[in-house]
């Protein structure tokens, strides 16, 4: 162990030189089990990023894209607020710690604006059933969408990694951001999505305009559903086809001369064909594959 650090001291490694990828470093007191589940309750941010790339690579729906781009202009307006105000963070006596600054929370700016977002989505975008008790799921998902925007800001100022100062700020971008780029997908992109699709560069991409499609999990289980019963059906009539065929030219090949009556073999153009006398057969040829 003592050559190990020898070793890197040669090398001319300074400890102050090296710095932690702090993308989900997420630090909370020891033993408290609020602030362990805050802890993962805040890197629901980054959950929800790779959940958007994993529908935007397996759907390439074009909705789900322009979601995701309003996240990242969102990201972007919190990068340069933080970098003009120049606010530090809670120093929770490690100085070392934060090394960017605080204001805005980018956690509670990107929560709020996905939150509200996605329920203008599921209230004024998504589709209308006749009855409210049908559209009672749409208000529990926009609640539960809110409650957890909520959870994520608390945990940054129950963990120390920002002032509620900071964290109401953000959450006040966020929100403010998500309405504006709502109505600019629903009235300016949303007409340009079946253009895209169907020119040359949507088709290669395989990219998808569900706008029109009011239930689209219920519409894919169906399509899908249908095509593997369609399937299933023709490889069965397929199966019944080549029997068939055999059987008719079974039929059609009639006794081998020179056999006679006798027990014997020869090969078929599909198979086999062996020729049992039994007094229960009367000389009957039987193709064996």
């Amino acid at each position: 162990m003592a050559e190990d650090v020898v070793m890197v001291t040669d090398q001319g490694f300074d400890s102050e030189d090296w710095k932690a990828v702090s993308f989900t470093y997420v630090e909370y007191p020891k033993g408290d089990f609020v602030g362990y589940v805050l802890a993962w309750i805040s890197l629901l941010p980054m959950m929800l990023l790779v959940s958007f790339a994993t529908l935007i690579i397996f759907r390439r729906d074009l909705h789900t894209m322009a979601f995701a781009a309003g996240l990242f202009v969102n990201e972007t307006v919190n990068w340069i607020v933080k970098h003009t105000l120049k606010e530090a963070r809670p120093m929770r006596g490690r100085q070392n710690l934060h090394n960017e600054y605080g204001m805005p929370s980018s956690h509670s700016q990107f929560m709020w604006f996905f939150s509200t977002y996605f329920a203008l989505f599921l209230l004024l975008r998504l589709y209308r059933n006749q009855s409210i008790i049908d559209d009672l799921w749409k208000y529990v998902c926009a609640l539960l969408g809110f409650v957890a925007a909520i959870l994520v800001s608390w945990s940054r100022v129950y963990l120390m990694y920002h002032t509620i100062s900071q964290v109401a700020v953000g959450a006040l971008i966020g929100s403010l951001l998500s309405a504006p780029w709502f109505c600019f997908v629903h009235f300016l992109l949303t007409p340009v999505f079946p253009i895209l699709s169907s020119s040359p560069l949507g088709e290669f991409l395989m990219l998808r305009d569900s706008t029109l499609i009011p239930h689209v999990m219920w519409f894919e289980y169906t399509c899908s559903r249908s095509e593997a019963r369609s399937r299933q059906r023709k490889m069965s009539s397929r199966k019944s086809h080549i029997a068939s065929v055999q059987y008719d030219d079974l039929r059609l090949s009639g006794p081998l001369s020179g056999q006679g009556t006798g027990d014997g073999a020869r090969t078929h153009n599909r198979g086999v064909l062996v020729w049992i006398q039994h007094p229960l057969c009367h000389n009957t040829p039987w193709l064996m594959q």
